[in-house]
């Protein structure tokens, strides 16, 4: 039999096999820096339970990805993932993005963004072998709560996320104070009692703070839909 090698490597035609994308894509979407969104902007977007209805959820930060797009980021579900991977009728659609100072409606990242995020990274240029290495860690602004499973039987836990750390792989986790780590207070982005929420075999979602506080206020149609998510698997 006779074996033909091949000494060039080319990524362009290697698929990541749970994703079925390129794995040279994956490198050019990869984030390698954050920029707080500070002005209330906001992503729009839509459902199948509520046809010709638009809803609004706070944009935490934007990112630059390694081959120069720059994204709005967002809490949902149980990740920090760009706006516009949002795209399942059920769970919620984009439909762009919204400034409620002069009600306007807009698709692309703002220029103030893309010129701060890449003027940062051309300052910083960060390089580091450790995927795990923090590249940066940024306060969270829109008062997002972590969920995580409890001992007791259909109960859940909320814990405010105090900051989201970006990694050199690219990967962003939200962090969570360990009470018995906390020495001083208030707890800032850094702290060595901050842990990553993600890494926990308990988390489950991520909420906004309205949702939070409809929770801890004991609101009905809130329960019922935390008492739906007790009831299912996490989400892959």
């Amino acid at each position: 039999m006779k074996t033909t090698h091949h000494d060039n490597n080319n990524d362009d035609n290697v698929y990541d096999l749970f994703s079925g994308q390129l794995l040279s894509s994956h490198s050019e979407n990869q984030v390698i820096r954050l920029a707080p969104e500070l002005d209330g902007l906001e992503m729009l977007y839509s459902n199948n339970a509520n046809p010709g209805k638009l809803f609004a959820m706070r944009i935490l930060c934007w990112g630059l990805c390694k081959g120069g797009e720059v994204v709005g980021l967002i809490p949902w579900m149980n990740q920090l993932i760009p706006c516009t991977k949002i795209e399942d009728p059920l769970e919620g659609q984009f439909e762009g993005f919204y400034d409620p100072g002069i009600d306007e409606v807009f698709f692309e990242a703002p220029i103030h963004k893309i010129v701060e995020l890449e003027t940062a990274a051309e300052y910083y240029e960060y390089e580091s072998e450790d995927p795990n290495a923090v590249v940066q860690e940024i306060p969270d602004t829109i008062g997002t709560h972590a969920v995580f499973n409890t001992n007791e039987p259909h109960s859940l836990m909320l814990t405010e996320i105090i900051s989201w750390q970006l990694h050199n792989d690219g990967t962003i986790h939200g962090m969570v104070v360990d009470d018995k780590k906390c020495t001083q207070t208030p707890v800032l982005p850094g702290d060595d009692c901050l842990y990553s929420a993600e890494k926990q075999s308990d988390f489950r979602y991520y909420f906004q703070h309205h949702i939070a506080n409809k929770i801890k206020a004991q609101d009905p149609e809130a329960l019922a839909a935390i008492a739906l998510l007790v009831e299912q698997p996490p989400t892959q």
